[in-house]
């Protein structure tokens, strides 16, 4: 047996298999359901209704969406060029400490200019994190994954500190809580959903254009199929992948921003909520296609919030709520596989012996 990559794979072909993968998903999560003595029907219309059944449950699918849309095109952006940014986390979590700062502590802004310098600031802390990892990767090869991965926990230990140190409020006694954003420093409302969320729309539309119309999209994509006819092409190759880094970090940034001043309303470590991990995901189930990222996002939403309706409604304990979703992403990343590759099954040839 042997794994080999398809050389191309027809629609027919990934409809197929992608069909199989939900009646496989459907299928492996109804016997993990029956077996935890619950009706698999039952679960799975909870999960449809608890994420779209009314208008307030639709809005909170559409919340939950919107930071895995734009972390899911930060990462992309660095995927593109493979450059494995496994540091979504740690972007997230400082473009949301910048924007904090801008709130809490710059009482010179004029009020209409706060958000306005919460994005750019979140935005360029953001990319700063990712840049880290991209000047030691251009110039010393030093291995992104993890720096990527090392830099969240560097992250995650400042935001810590600061809610139990020096910007704790000290009006919550007995609790270790940063003040929350005064009411210039929210995000306002469109048809009851905070404009972070069409602001994800927006950078959809955006990092489309870039990747497929501009030059620093094709740049990013040599990069990423050959080093070697980039740099034959007389591409400066360090200075692509810290600019691509800074995109891709300042992307996660705004995550940060959105989640610090449309959610929260203050920094907490619920700010990335583990949306740079999950977006390595959606990211690779949409095939580096940003059009696609809204398309498996809002799916990934619906699964998320499906699955914390069902732990109330019937419930289920939340571990085996996330093993449900495990089962259903599992499915969806083997289909992913097969899209690319088949399974070869070597027969052994028969040696017949010639009788002279």
């Amino acid at each position: 047996m042997q794994i080999v990559k398809r050389e191309g794979t027809s629609v027919k072909q990934v409809i197929i298999i992608r069909l199989i993968a939900i009646m496989a998903a459907i299928v492996v999560s109804g016997i993990f359901i029956v077996f935890l003595g619950y009706n698999p029907v039952q679960v799975y219309s909870n999960i449809i209704s608890g994420a779209l059944g009314s208008k307030i449950r639709l809005k909170a699918t559409l919340l939950e969406m919107c930071p895995l849309v734009i972390t899911s095109l930060g990462i992309l952006v660095a995927f593109k060029m493979k450059f494995w940014n496994i540091g979504g986390e740690g972007q997230i979590l400082m473009g949301a400490f910048a924007a904090t700062y801008v709130a809490l502590f710059v009482d010179w802004l004029p009020k209409p200019l706060v958000l306005p310098v919460m994005f750019i600031v979140g935005f360029l802390t953001g990319g700063l994190w990712g840049v880290i990892p991209a000047f030691f990767k251009a110039r010393f090869g030093a291995n992104e994954t993890i720096m990527t991965l090392m830099l969240n926990y560097i992250a995650t230990q400042w935001v810590t500190y600061l809610q139990y140190g020096p910007w704790r409020d000290p009006s919550l006694k007995g609790f270790a809580k940063i003040a929350n954003f005064p009411d210039y420093a929210l995000l306002p409302k469109l048809f009851g959903i905070h404009i972070g969320f069409y602001i994800s729309l927006a950078l959809v539309a955006i990092i489309t254009w870039f990747l497929r119309k501009t030059k620093r999209g094709f740049e990013i994509a040599v990069v990423g199929e050959s080093v070697s006819t980039a740099r034959y092409a007389g591409m400066d190759i360090s200075r692509i992948i810290i600019a691509t880094m800074l995109l891709s970090g300042g992307l996660c940034g705004i995550t940060g921003v959105i989640q610090a001043a449309g959610v929260n309303k203050t920094l907490t470590m619920n700010v990335s909520s583990g949306y740079g991990f999950t977006a390595v995901i959606t990211t690779y189930l949409s095939g580096l296609s940003a059009p696609r990222v809204l398309v498996v996002s809002f799916l990934f939403a619906i699964l998320l919030q499906g699955g914390s309706y069902i732990q109330s409604a019937l419930q289920i304990p939340q571990a085996a709520a996330d093993v449900l979703q495990g089962m259903i992403l599992f499915c969806a990343l083997g289909s992913e596989f097969f899209v690319r590759y088949k399974i070869r099954f070597n027969r052994k040839n028969s040696v017949s012996s010639e009788v002279k």
